[in-house]
């Protein structure tokens, strides 16, 4: 399964959909998910209460499924990028980047030379059996580097954020713009999605790709038409709960059936 597809089908322009809901190193929940084939699930290390030394296994089970391991990680710190990737992650997550500055830096953290400057010493190889040789020399061809916009700075700095070489995806978070807007959780409010519906168009002939995270299957469908083409759609948790409620409700309402 090396190296994962992931950076491939968004080079190619595909839709990509992943789902999240990892909240603790629970490897028979990385599996279930996996087990819906997913392209990517996405594993949270900045809100969760984890961190780096509980993805080895995770990252392992995922890549040996076919799935990417998508690590957001809590800051733009070469320590967290570097033993992230090394973990196994085929792409990490930069949360809160304002600026071209930061963006640079979280390029030159997670690449090796030439492209960047990230130390050499991965080490997920161990548990999936690849060859450390070949990881290390086409690791720059598969790491998938992703930059969250999720203030009006962003946005405003997205010209020049642009064209800082070594992004892969933008990913638009909805709720930290919102809160950036003063609209703090109307993520459905006019001026979140003319962000969202603008973000699309300034990024076209970049070769990034725009990514943001739904949960409503009519949501995602229409930034699907609005020029999104990587998407997190929703989280199993979640979903499951909102299941369970409805189940539960439905048999209380009517316990035998009749």
């Amino acid at each position: 399964m090396y190296p994962n597809p992931l950076k491939g089908k968004l080079k190619s322009g595909e839709i990509v959909l992943g789902s999240g809901g990892v909240v603790g190193p629970s490897l028979h929940m990385v599996g279930a998910i996996a087990s819906a084939n997913p392209d990517f699930i996405w594993i949270d290390t900045e809100h969760q209460p984890f961190g780096t030394e509980a993805l080895p296994g995770s990252c392992a089970i995922l890549r040996l499924r076919g799935v990417a391991p998508v690590v957001r990680i809590p800051w733009n710190d070469p320590a967290l990028i570097k033993k992230t990737y090394d973990a196994g992650a085929v792409a990490v997550m930069v949360p809160q980047v304002d600026d071209a500055d930061a963006v640079a830096r979280a390029v030159e953290y997670a690449r090796y030379p030439p492209l960047g400057n990230r130390g050499i010493s991965p080490n997920w190889q161990i548990i999936t059996g690849e060859d450390f040789e070949h990881v290390i020399a086409t690791a720059n061809e598969e790491t998938v580097l992703i930059v969250q916009m999720e203030s009006v700075t962003a946005y405003e700095n997205l010209d020049e954020i642009k064209k800082v070489e070594g992004i892969d995806v933008i990913m638009v978070g909805p709720m930290d713009l919102s809160a950036s807007l003063g609209k703090t959780a109307q993520t459905g409010c006019k001026e979140v999605q003319e962000i969202m519906q603008d973000v699309p168009r300034r990024l076209e002939g970049t070769g990034i790709v725009p990514a943001t995270t739904l949960g409503a299957v009519p949501e995602i469908q229409e930034k699907i038409r609005w020029g999104y083409r990587m998407l997190n759609v929703g989280s199993v948790l979640n979903y499951g709960a909102d299941v369970l409620k409805d189940n539960l409700e439905s048999l209380r309402a009517d316990p035998i059936g009749e």
